[in-house]
């Protein structure tokens, strides 16, 4: 609680007929008990009516409780802030207080209570008691009477002299103060009060001057607070003036110094070298390979810099504009290694199979020596799923072609000043991310990574992408400008490599701007490689193991990898790794014996479950089911594609957060298998009277592509016939209203995951026959491709002979004309569901 507004109030005019005090100090009709409000700072004293700020629950309570009854309250300061109002002790108060009258009572729009006080009496009290609100048992504090020996007026006198004097110091004082100060002549008792009140003291001293006895004693102390505020008052205002002299003395000095500029430019004469603060950094310019344009925007600068004062805001400016321009690698380029033996062992080192990104590389090397500084540095873009080690590729790549490695992370960005820097004017502004990261690496020809390039967005300052086109562009990034810098700097010599997971958000022009080269996801044996060269060890060493401390057989790390991994690259796979490696740090730093060898026995109690539980080759074989393949950003996945059918009237369903393209690929084959219902001898009113659902499970996911289109049309085919799906194939293609299987994109990934699945043979495209170059031999000897051309061909091979069929709805004695044969050879009397 605060106090402010203090004024004097009495139940009588005293000359100015608004003011007001009350002469009677002790009121005879003080109860014992008094509610307590503590206060935090204290303006309230005896005569005088001020106003307090309640804010506080418990002390709201208290104001209400006691507006309610007789109106009185106890003031008590309190000794420090951090006082736990709920759980007062006695010792948390000074002594002496002020019992008040409430006089108003008035709510805030914030919620606190502005409570207006007329102060009674200095009390003390014996007695602090806890309850609803607290309370206090109280002792009326009665003022002695006044001798009348001529010792008192004095001290009076210097007191309002003083008064007067702080008041012409302190700006804001109510104007009324002036008038109390004449007014209160002979009121000794008031005044001081009045005085104490109004001065800027903190509530200790105002508190200990409450609890003084005697007048003559309080007059005193007064005395002493008025002295030292009026001396830090002048003091004050002395040193302000001074300070304002010395302004006026700068600036006159600055218009004396352009005066003395305009008459030397009249005279001709040159103007005086640099200060010795901003002397090394003009040498540094100076000696800089500047090109024409960096030149003149520098010399500009540094005659800017010349003209300004150092205490300026421009001067800091300039300045920092001209450390930006000596920090930059103008024409200083590293060194390069160009042994192509040494730069494929480097490759070969670190990652294992990647051999298309590999071949690029030293493809790039081989240029560069037979044509030295003319070889166009390419823009390479590595894109795949997570985890196949595209940024590790990257740093790679730099270490042995000998140049500098930075890297900037693009996820996330949303404001093209990323990229392109800020221009001066704003506060603040720096340049991009591409000239700081050229100036952290001290060269102008580094290797770049703008790593997660499809994780950046537009946003309300711009489309970072389209600042990127500029600076990915052999022919316009060796005049590549920063907003900041407001000059071309050269960037052809930057070898800029970008990673992304998809390349569907990013923009087609900065597409074509790139040269892209698919990192692909994983097979078995290659993880387990990757594995011993890579991974293991460096576990290994993470936990304080060494290699001949703890063996893993391959048969537990292929467990490992099929049985606890569904991944395209090998993040799961290092944490798994991690994990059997902590498994023995702990007896280790133990200092306890443990096993040196990981057996298979071990991986589920150490990795937890399976996350493979059961391969898609031993499930049953189903009616209006199809194993689907999928590409993900993640690398290939397998999808169910669920068909039911229940009475109705011809209506479809989709479900599975399915996106257009999915949707109109789901009609499309619906629409092929009705036209083909005579051929395929389906019954042709089945369709009109039954509703199809088709479901893709996994909801949640969202799913889009044509690829799904055969394997919905086999679905619906098998779901009319009544023929099971074998269940150990998987099918991928597009299909058209002729019953065409069209070729699809991500191949190789989908058959990677085909394998994880346990699949053994897969339909695909025979347009994608040649894309079975790229997919790992070890994959094709576990897989059966079949390349089809018509859906013809994926109903003759993915569906069960009619002796495997179930029959729902077969109805004896009845069997339509048109079910006495067909090209599925189906038995006479074969009732479709």
């Amino acid at each position: 609680m605060k106090n402010s507004d203090v004024n004097p109030a009495d139940k009588r005019h005293a000359g100015s007929g608004d003011l007001t005090y009350e002469l009677d100090m002790v009121s005879a009709d003080l109860p014992d008990f008094l509610n307590l409000l503590p206060m935090a700072e204290l303006n309230s004293f005896p005569g005088l009516t001020s106003t307090i700020l309640v804010d506080e629950c418990m002390s709201q309570e208290v104001v209400r409780k006691s507006e309610r009854g007789d109106g009185l309250m106890a003031l008590f300061p309190l000794k420090t802030l951090d006082i736990d109002t709920c759980d007062l002790k006695p010792s948390d108060f000074y002594p002496m207080g002020v019992a008040v009258r409430i006089v108003s009572v008035r709510e805030t729009e914030q919620g606190a209570l502005r409570v207006s006080v007329q102060g009674i009496s200095r009390i003390a009290f014996t007695q602090l008691l806890s309850g609803d609100i607290p309370s206090v048992k109280i002792i009326p504090h009665r003022e002695p009477p006044l001798r009348e020996d001529g010792s008192l007026k004095p001290l009076v006198l210097e007191a309002r002299r003083l008064y007067a004097e702080v008041l012409k110091l302190i700006p804001g004082l109510p104007v009324e103060l002036f008038k109390i100060n004449n007014l209160l002549d002979g009121e000794p008792v008031i005044l001081a009060d009045l005085i104490m009140a109004s001065l800027p003291l903190k509530s200790p001293a105002k508190a200990e001057y409450l609890m003084i006895q005697g007048l003559k004693h309080r007059y005193l102390k007064l005395l002493e607070h008025l002295t030292i505020e009026v001396s830090n008052r002048k003091a004050g205002q002395a040193i302000s003036r001074r300070i304002e002299q010395g302004l006026d003395r700068r600036q006159k000095e600055i218009h004396l110094r352009e005066q003395l500029k305009a008459i030397k430019a009249e005279l001709g004469e040159d103007e005086p070298c640099e200060s010795e603060r901003n002397r090394d950094l003009f040498l540094r310019l100076n000696d800089l390979p500047l090109p024409e344009a960096a030149r003149g925007a520098a010399e500009r600068e540094k005659a800017r810099l010349s003209n300004s004062q150092p205490q300026s805001a421009e001067y800091g400016v300039i300045m920092s504009y001209l450390e930006w321009l000596a920090e930059l690698p103008w024409g200083l380029s590293s060194e390069e290694c160009r042994d192509l033996a040494k730069a494929r062992e480097i490759l070969d080192r670190d990652h294992y199979g990647l051999g298309k990104v590999k071949k690029r590389i030293l493809e790039f090397l081989a240029v560069l020596k037979l044509t030295g500084e003319t070889a166009r540095t390419p823009i390479l873009c590595l894109t795949g799923p997570p985890g196949v080690g595209k940024t590790s590729l990257a740093r790679s790549i730099a270490e042995c072609l000998g140049r500098k490695f930075v890297s900037v992370s693009l996820g996330g960005l949303r404001d093209e000043a990323e990229i392109r820097g800020h221009r001066r004017t704003y506060v603040g502004s720096r340049p991009g991310r591409i000239i700081t990261e050229i100036r952290r690496a001290g060269f102008d020809n580094p290797v770049f990574l703008l790593d997660e390039l499809d994780k950046m967005g537009a946003g309300p300052n711009g489309d970072p992408s389209a600042a990127l086109l500029e600076t990915l562009d052999p022919e316009q990034n060796q005049n590549f400008t920063d907003h900041y810098l407001e000059v071309p700097f050269d960037l052809s010599k930057v070898l800029f490599i970008l990673t992304a997971n998809v390349l569907e958000h990013v923009p087609a022009p900065l597409r074509d701007r790139m040269e892209i080269i698919e990192v692909d996801g994983y097979t078995v044996q290659e993880k387990t490689e990757i594995a011993f060269r890579h991974l293991w060890p460096r576990e290994l060493a993470r936990h304080g193991l060494s290699e001949g401390e703890l063996e893993l057989p391959r048969e537990v790390l292929e467990k490992t990898i099929t049985l606890h991994t569904w991944e395209a690259g090998v993040r799961e796979l290092s944490r798994n790794l991690s994990a059997l490696a902590r498994s023995r740090s702990v007896a280790k730093a133990e200092g306890s014996g443990f096993p040196a060898r990981i057996e298979e026995s071990e991986l589920k109690e150490i990795l937890g479950p399976p996350v493979r539980h059961l391969e898609v080759k031993e499930l049953a074989p189903q009616t209006g089911v199809v194993t689907g393949l999928a590409w993900t950003a993640a690398g290939g996945d397998i999808m169910f594609i669920e068909a039911a059918g229940m009475p109705g009237k011809g209506r479809l369903s989709l479900t599975g957060k399915l996106g257009d393209v999915m949707k109109e690929s789901a009609q499309a084959a619906i629409s092929y298998v009705r036209s083909r219902s005579a051929l395929w001898r389906l019954d042709p009113e089945w369709f009109s009277r039954h509703d199809i659902h088709l479901h893709l499970p996994q909801g949640a996911i969202p799913k889009d592509g044509p690829s799904a289109g055969v394997g919905i049309a086999a679905a619906v085919v098998s779901l009319a016939s009544g023929r099971k799906v074998r269940s150990d194939l998987a099918v991928t293609g597009e299909i058209s209203l002729r019953g065409l299987v069209l070729p699809v994109g991500g191949l190789r990934e989908k058959l990677l995951a085909a394998q994880r699945a346990g699949i053994t043979t897969a339909l695909i495209p025979a347009g994608n026959s040649q894309d079975l170059d790229e997919v790992p031999p070890e994959v094709l000897e576990g897989l059966e491709i079949v390349p089809v051309r018509t859906l013809d061909e994926v109903i003759d091979i993915a569906l069960l002979p009619p002796d495997c069929m179930v029959y729902p709805n077969k109805q004896e004695g009845r069997s339509p004309a048109w079910a006495s044969g067909n090209r599925f050879g189906r038995p006479a009397g074969f009732t479709l569901p």
